[in-house]
């Protein structure tokens, strides 16, 4: 692995709960596909198999950090706290990047400075795109249709499905509103301007916050189709699935009290509140009854 703790251009950050074989997957492939200096922190979040040990036998080059699990977002805090690049990669332990991604990533950052953040074209493993990769803020009206299945209908549309950008075309470069964590470079300024993460969000909705912040401080947030990564998706969350999909409906609520709250009246408000409660609440049902572990559609 290709590593300067002196002056990388890029701190890599994984964040990894009970992930051992996938983290080292990770590791493998991010050290085979990237030319550019970079650095390796893995934040364990509390692991119970081994995967502190195994990181630190296999890659002796990445620094790690061992804390009890206290979310995804405080995890990577502590990871910034020690990072050291001009640019720092949010890494999944469950994304695989492809050859030259996190380099095509860096070089569009330099090339680039009204750019505060930028995220690859993330696909699943049966070749779908995973839509989390570019996205519009959650407003209440986009929160709404996706709520109520119309973003699903009308996925194209630039209003039904603003949440997901259904109308910008996967395969072309876009500014988006928000990328996700699970594979997102950004500017180390960027994140000195505007923020950590928020500890607020245990799990899920932090990178919207902090793209949201990106935005607000006069930086862009950019899709770039032509770096490319694996996400396989939902291995943690697995592992604890009543308490994830309570984490995410949580921050979903969290994210519109932050943002969008104070611009509305109660009883909209209390819909917002009633829908999203109400989501959780049909969802954890149905994930009882058909042990469907999915967190998130």
């Amino acid at each position: 692995m290709s590593l300067s703790r002196a002056a990388p251009l890029v701190s890599v950050i994984i964040v990894s709960y009970n992930t051992r074989e996938l983290l080292l997957q990770c590791l493998d492939a991010l050290g085979k596909a990237t030319e550019v200096p970079h650095e390796v922190i893995v934040v364990d979040n509390g692991s119970r198999d081994g995967s502190a040990e195994a990181v630190e036998q296999r890659f002796p080059d990445a620094f790690v950090v061992r804390q009890q699990n206290v979310g995804f977002g405080r995890g990577n805090n502590a990871g910034l706290q020690q990072a050291g690049g001009r640019f720092v990669l949010l890494l999944n332990s469950d994304v695989l990047v492809r050859p030259r991604c996190v380099d095509r990533l860096a070089d569009f950052l330099l090339l680039h400075p009204e750019v505060g953040a930028v995220g690859p074209r993330l696909i699943r493993p049966n070749g779908e795109l995973d839509l989390a990769c570019k996205r519009g803020f959650p407003t209440p009206r986009a929160s709404f249709f996706r709520v109520v299945g119309l973003s699903r209908v009308f996925r194209h549309s630039r209003f039904f499905n603003a949440y997901n950008l259904g109308n910008l075309d996967e395969r072309e470069e876009h500014e988006i509103d928000s990328g996700t964590g699970a594979c997102l470079l950004v500017r180390r300024s960027t994140i000195d301007q505007v923020g950590f993460f928020d500890p607020d969000f245990f799990m899920y909705g932090e990178d919207l916050d902090l793209c949201f912040r990106i935005k607000e401080g006069g930086w862009k947030v950019v899709y770039l189709p032509t770096a490319q990564a694996v996400h396989l998706k939902g291995q943690s969350t697995r592992q604890a699935t009543g308490r994830m999909l309570f984490a995410f409906h949580s921050a979903m609520w969290t994210f519109h009290s932050k943002h969008y709250a104070a611009d509305l009246s109660a009883f909209p408000n209390g819909l917002i509140w009633l829908s999203i409660w109400g989501r959780w609440a049909v969802l954890r049902a149905r994930a009882l009854v058909t042990r469907d572990q999915r967190v998130s559609a």
